[in-house]
């Protein structure tokens, strides 16, 4: 997940009156009300595929116009430098009224074209979100950017769990109002941004998307590991959030209401906040690589190991769910976090936008995979041991980046 560049301004003393961290609290919940549109239409998915009679693969889609919608608007905002021409707290604002617009032209009943347009442009006002929140919540810590970057994430997570909270308590399961609340959410943290986030007082250079020092990224070896990393985690992340209502439906056919299998499939995944946080408290104490790689072994595990419960019992499919909704998107802050530490500052900016552009494509393409494994298995049982290459590589990439000598560059020297 995308961050922002990092100064050496360890030596510069805060302004007594700047106080981080109702900054961060105020910010983090404006990020979740944001994000719920991320998966609006995941969340109702069977639904909508009912009501709209909608195939496997119109129904990845729905996810993946957000995904490319998501790369889209953020490497355009870094090409006409969006981030540094706009307020911060100004762009956002107009980015989550946005959000809400598009997302309610779904109560519309557009068509399936329709729909993955609205989720495209949906994808779009985001990255208007959450890149600049990273960047504007780093204008407030030099010490403790782990943790805050952490929160941050997690609170994009917990917004993107939130529709199956709204699916859960909705009398009836009625689409339209997980469509209708999470708009209203958006619109209030338009609202939140437009009148309390402000900068702090560390700013910091632009981070400009520049085209001409790809091949300076792509041939530094640190960088090239750090980014292994990443598209392993991203090989995962959201083919799991995408698609784990539906393993659970599956397995709990007949034996739990479909409004119970949101509820765990919320659960799950608004756990990766306590992966978010501990990553960054881990990271920022114990080290970038040893943290990161942690972390994926264990979400590598539990995607090995989620369809042996398949036909167990339920609470064991949530036990492992709620673990791997931890450890799946804990290391997310740490890889663009390493980023802005091993990069060189003149092409920060190219570094963390090649890095978020390779890896959410690569969500577009495992995200339509996944029906078509669970296809060609016969069930959805397996069909997550696909995922589990993905962390196991991202560990051992950064296992190597922790015997490189430049590694002593992360997180004050603690790799």
């Amino acid at each position: 997940m995308p961050s922002t560049e990092s100064g050496d301004l360890s030596a510069v003393k805060r302004p007594a009156d700047a106080n981080p961290w109702p900054v961060l609290i105020l910010l983090c919940i404006s990020v979740v009300l944001s994000m719920t549109t991320w998966f609006s239409a995941t969340a109702v998915t069977p639904e909508l595929k009912t009501a709209w009679q909608l195939s496997d693969s119109v129904v990845a889609w729905l996810t993946n116009g957000v995904q490319i919608g998501f790369v889209t608007g953020a490497l355009l905002a870094s090409l006409v430098n969006l981030p540094d021409i706009v307020r911060l707290n100004r762009l956002m604002a107009a980015a989550s009224f946005l959000a809400a617009g598009t997302n309610v032209l779904l109560l519309l009943e557009p068509g399936p074209l329709g729909a993955v347009a609205c989720r495209f442009a949906t994808g779009m006002t985001l990255a208007a979100v959450y890149p600049p929140a990273m960047k504007l919540v780093s204008t407030w810590f030099v010490r403790n950017r782990g943790l805050a970057l952490g929160a941050v994430v997690g609170a994009l997570t917990l917004g993107s769990s939130m529709p199956h909270l709204f699916r859960t308590i909705a009398e009836h399961i009625d689409w339209r109002l997980v469509i209708g609340l999470s708009s209203t959410a958006s619109l209030i943290a338009g609202l939140a941004f437009l009148l309390f986030a402000r900068e702090g007082p560390y700013p910091f250079g632009k981070a400009v998307f520049n085209p001409r020092q790809i091949g300076k990224v792509l041939r530094d070896r640190n960088l090239f590991l750090v980014n292994v990393g990443y598209f392993g985690h991203m090989w995962e992340l959201y083919a799991m959030w995408a698609w784990l209502l539906i393993f659970v439906r599956t397995a709990a056919d007949g034996v739990l209401p479909p409004n119970v299998a949101s509820l765990i499939t919320f659960v799950a995944i608004a756990a990766g906040l306590i992966g978010c946080v501990a990553g960054g408290l881990l990271s920022d104490r114990f080290g970038r690589t040893a943290t990161t790689a942690a972390l994926m072994i264990v979400s590598g595990l539990c995607a090995l190991l989620i369809g042996f419960a398949f036909s167990g019992p339920i609470w064991l499919i949530v036990l492992i769910s709620i673990i791997w909704g931890i450890a799946i998107v804990g290391d997310s802050p740490l890889f663009s976090a390493a980023v802005t530490e091993l990069a060189d500052r003149d092409f920060v900016g190219t570094a963390l936008s090649l890095q978020m552009g390779l890896g959410f494509a690569l969500t577009v393409f495992v995200i339509w995979l996944m029906p078509y494994i669970a296809a060609w298995l016969g069930s959805w049982q397996w069909s997550f041991v696909i995922l589990a290459p993905g962390p196991f590589i991202g560990a051992w990439a950064m296992m190597a980046l922790r015997r490189s000598p430049a590694a002593v560059r992360l997180a004050d020297g603690r790799r």
